[in-house]
């Protein structure tokens, strides 16, 4: 079985030695990369399952490389800065990094978060073949259509009907498919936090509510007046349409 291939993004040598040495030693294969050129070239030639990115980068803007490896690869993102505003943060979320981890870091807590990003880009496992399970629940079935949609589970696709694949990131799937899969129920944002980031969640953590703002854009629902999510004042979010 190959390792799982990561690149990292840093203008400092040290920090990008530093994490190839100890991802080696925990199963990795690390690329250290320095510029975003180089960056962009080695997903060109050895695409890797995710990138660590660093925003500081001297004459380039990190940002503009994230959104660049958002329109074109579908990999894991997690941003590794010393920028800690939350501004850069909320921005960060919404051009699609799965992650944002703030310098100085703890190499565990890192190492936690990359491993979390690549559980949630593996695909679901097939259902076995040797016995015929009884029909599941509609929910439960891994094509989930909705209005003008549907969502492949097995294959983590959302496809217009009749139309192209809308891509999507990690997170933006993984919260979808739970609002999909509880069509006609409020969800809190803690369930919906928890639900998609587990023990990763933090107290007073955004990220629900930027994963909704992106899909309300992906899905073409208005902001406004939204027809598919809906903000349930003081309670969380409602998934209206029906799923079959």
């Amino acid at each position: 079985m190959s390792l799982p291939h990561v690149a990292v993004l840093d203008d400092e040598v040290d920090i990008t030695q530093l994490l190839a040495t100890y991802l080696q030693v925990q199963g990795f294969r690390v690329s250290q990369v320095h510029t975003g050129r180089a960056l962009l070239d080695l997903m060109a030639s050895d695409p890797p399952q995710l990138v660590l990115l660093d925003l500081g980068l001297p004459g380039e803007d990190g940002f503009v490389i994230a959104r660049q490896l958002r329109e074109h690869w579908r990999c894991g993102l997690v941003i590794v800065t010393g920028r800690g505003d939350a501004i850069d943060k909320v921005v960060g979320l919404e051009i699609g990094a799965d992650d944002y981890v703030t310098k100085p870091f703890d190499l565990r807590e890192l190492l936690a978060r990359i491993k979390a990003v690549l559980r949630r880009l593996a695909p679901s496992p097939p259902a076995p073949a040797a016995a015929v399970p009884a029909a599941p629940e509609p929910v439960e079935r891994s094509r989930l259509r909705f209005a003008d949609w549907e969502l492949d589970t097995a294959a983590r696709r959302l496809l217009k009907v009749g139309g192209s694949e809308v891509v999507l990131t990690t997170g933006e799937f993984e919260l979808l498919q739970v609002l999909v899969r509880h069509a006609g129920r409020v969800l809190s944002r803690d369930f919906l936090l928890e639900s998609t980031r587990g023990r990763e969640a933090a107290p007073f953590d955004r990220t629900v509510d930027v994963l909704i703002g992106r899909l309300r854009k992906k899905l073409g629902d208005s902001a406004d007046e939204p027809q598919l999510i809906k903000s349930v004042r003081g309670a969380g979010y409602l998934f209206v349409p029906a799923v079959a």
